[in-house]
């Protein structure tokens, strides 16, 4: 039992914890890992407990992988092979089912579908039910599917309130009889087939209740109703349920993942064990201060005081760019001097950001600098599916012989040309040695149109409906703006509704990063839509470098949960992104967002840079933005910086980092307000709207403007466009 010795009292405590449940709150960097394979050990060699009877759960096959090494090393070679039970939740489920097939509607040799699996069976559910796709799109339905088996409800008990719900349950119920007909299950499947046998079999649930005496389970406050029941029958005899978590860290509840499961353990279990970890090995206690003065924010948790025998480390430095592309700038400037001065090495460096979207610039600036660089969690920005799509649709204004591009767009979104009208319009382009543009622009003169008839007539109309759109672009693109060009052709094609209907976090995502790219396009009013295609074509082609490689890290904060890193750069601090403008009027999202900011901090050892920019939207339609309020909530005295206005004003101090601030703007020029408070106005891509806040700023006039459809946006109302609409 030497490893004991290893371990502060906190963690021994835990190790060394009687029978009966046990609720471990688990800090950042506090060696929760070392806790739950050290207990496994600990049970073995001191509890008497055999390893079948032990049944430890994780979230992620790496993980999984981890914990089962470091038992081997604990207790020997042969140990893991002797019954212990170590996996995620859907191996653990997977193992049962097929164990216990002959209660289920499948048999033991079933499959698991994919999610591009899952897609095709509920497509296929849609067509069979004769349903419009557009008004029920696969991913919304499917991703309704989904929450409802985390619920634990089945197609017969898929609640009622609306007309989609019930057209929701009949997919879901052609869903699932498609699936047992095929001897499939999906993801969901697993829990809910799990959950539902334990609770109805009870010869089942007491046989996995008895010979699992020992239960551990992993990051607990990221399961969901369905997991937290299943653990609840299998621990139903001898409740020796041992959970590690951190609510404070539960940053995954757009997945269904419930913090207040934790709340949930200790009322099922009044006997419960609580043990607190609060020992950081990973952060400077000045990290450790900040981040405890913004969750402590929080309400309904237990605090922990968090604390480092690691010093207390320089103060965080915070921030304020003039704009966004200065934000970004700073950042790869800032990290070339930590690596030049040899303070930090490349890949101790990480940049931090609340959506995939604020990657774009970030992206920029490091290639600008030929600073190589990887991005974590997600593609590259120009690399995202959304965002080639719309540039494969400008790429083939610009250029209709583009082929490649017409393939990937030309039912993109789905207006009924299947891949065989596709496939017999390039050969009959080809046979007459045209590109297939020029097909489809005959086919705009309908039955004129001498390729018409070797057409069906369906397809002959959906091929002549996309080339009259695609003759109106053409037609335009050489008096269109890159921007107008850019926002014509997504209205025309319904584009956001085609990726934005189901809202879900990934579907938002999404569309944020179409508007990142729009942003772009803004830079461009006194260029051509040749100079975008090239300048995004010549940053596209940029490759980073594998991992393994000495170069910074990038990622959103979800993806770094877990991770550490010497130097980190918490970016786009302004009111609007972290938090999300989502969170504003719901608690609940509001707290999550303030956990996320938690856990972007504490993935910090020793430096931190809280970072934002007064204004933000490229240099285009630039908005100005206000600090986000998280700020306030860090003491003015733990940060090194200065403030150039806004919510609160920060320390004066300022931190030698070899970058210089812009210069003051020049004095504004005194110019008249053009539209007064109360006027109506009209905007070319978000329509009407009414003027809430007029006043002259850097000789313009910044407009607060409360659109109908797009809700508040700020601009400058000599970039906006603006069309002051009469009253009726």
């Amino acid at each position: 039992m030497d490893f004991l010795e290893q371990l502060n009292a906190q963690q021994r405590q835990a190790v060394t914890a009687g029978i009966g449940p046990v609720l471990v709150l688990a800090g950042p960097g506090s060696g929760k890992t070392r806790v739950l394979t050290q207990r496994i050990a600990y049970l073995i060699r001191s509890m008497g407990a055999r390893p079948y009877q032990i049944l430890a759960v994780t979230f992620t096959n790496k993980a999984a992988r981890s914990m089962g090494s470091r038992v081997t090393d604990l207790i020997g070679e042969d140990a893991p092979h002797q019954g212990l039970w170590l996996g995620t939740f859907h191996a653990m489920c997977a193992r049962i089912l097929r164990s216990e097939a002959e209660h289920l509607p499948i048999t033991p040799n079933f499959v698991i579908f994919d999610d591009n699996d899952q897609q095709r069976v509920v497509k296929a559910a849609i067509r069979l039910l004769d349903l419009n796709d557009k008004l029920y799109r696969p991913v919304s339905v499917h991703a309704a599917i989904s929450r409802a088996k985390n619920e634990l409800i089945f197609p017969k008990d898929y609640p009622i309130q609306t007309y989609r719900d019930e057209v929701v349950k009949r997919i879901y119920e052609q869903y699932q009889s498609a699936l047992q007909n095929s001897n499939a299950v999906d993801f969901d499947d697993l829990l809910l087939y799990t959950a539902s046998l334990l609770a109805e079999v009870p010869a089942v649930c007491e046989k996995y209740a008895q010979r699992f005496k020992y239960i551990l389970v992993d990051e607990f406050q990221d399961t969901n109703l369905a997991q937290y029941t299943l653990l609840k029958h299998l621990a139903s005899v001898h409740h020796n349920l041992f959970v590690v978590g951190d609510p404070d860290q539960s940053i995954y509840r757009w997945r269904g993942a419930d913090y207040r499961n934790v709340q949930r353990f200790e009322k099922d279990y009044p006997d419960t064990q609580v043990i607190l970890l609060e020992q950081n090995y990973r952060s400077r206690q000045a990290i450790l201060d900040a981040a405890m003065a913004v969750i402590d924010r929080n309400g309904q948790r237990r605090r922990k005081k968090l604390f480092t025998q690691r010093g207390q480390g320089e103060r965080l430095i915070y921030f304020e760019a003039s704009d966004d592309y200065a934000e970004a700038a700073y950042v790869v400037d800032t990290i070339l001097q930590l690596v030049a001065s040899k303070q930090f090495e490349a890949s101790e460096c990480a940049v931090m950001y609340r959506t995939n979207a604020q990657s774009r610039l970030l992206e920029e600036a490091f290639l600008q600098a030929r600073l190589p660089y990887r991005l974590v969690g997600a593609q590259r920005f120009y690399g995202r599916r959304e965002v080639k799509d719309v540039i494969a649709y400008l790429r083939l204004v610009y250029n209709p012989a583009d082929e490649i591009s017409l393939e990937r767009v030309i039912n993109l979104p789905t207006r009924g040309i299947g891949a065989k009208t596709i496939q017999t319009l390039f050969t009959i382009a080809h046979q007459a040695n045209a590109p297939a543009a020029s097909v489809l622009f005959d086919l705009t003169r309908t039955e004129k149109s001498s390729y018409w008839s070797q057409f069906s007539a369906r397809s002959a109309s959906q091929l002549a409906g996309f080339g009259s759109m695609f003759t109106n672009w053409v037609s335009l693109k050489d008096t269109y703006t890159v921007t107008e060009l850019f926002d014509r052709i997504l209205d025309d094609i319904k584009y956001q509704a085609f990726i934005s209907e189901d809202g879900s976090e990934e579907a938002l995502e999404r569309w944020e990063n179409v508007e990142e790219l729009r942003r772009l396009t803004t830079e461009y009013e006194e260029r051509n839509l040749a100079e975008f295609l090239e300048n995004v074509a010549l940053i596209s082609d940029q490759d980073t470098l594998a991992e393994g490689q000495n170069i910074p890290t990038l990622l959103t904060l979800h993806a770094a949960k877990g991770l550490e890193f010497g130097a980190v750069f918490i970016v786009g601090l302004d009111d609007g992104i972290l938090p999300h403008t989502r969170s504003f009027d719901e608690p609940e999202e509001m707290d999550e967002e303030r956990r996320l900011f938690y856990v972007g901090i504490t993935r910090a050892k020793d430096r931190l840079y809280l970072v934002r920019s007064t204004r933000r939207g490229g240099r285009g339609y630039s908005e100005d933005t206000y600090p986000s309020r998280f700020l306030d909530d860090i003491p003015a005295e733990m940060l090194n910086g200065r403030s150039r206005g806004g919510r609160s004003q920060r320390s004066s101090a300022r931190v030698d980092t070899g970058w210089t601030l812009p210069p003051p703007p020049k004095p504004a020029l005194i110019i008249e307000h053009k539209y007064p408070i109360g006027t109506r106005v009209n905007h070319p891509t978000w329509g009407e709207g009414t003027i809430l806040e007029s006043r002259i700023q850097d000789e313009d006039e910044i407009l607060a403007v409360n659109f109908k459809v797009f809700g508040l946006k700020r601009l400058g109302a000599s970039l906006a466009k603006l069309t002051i609409l009469k009253k009726s």
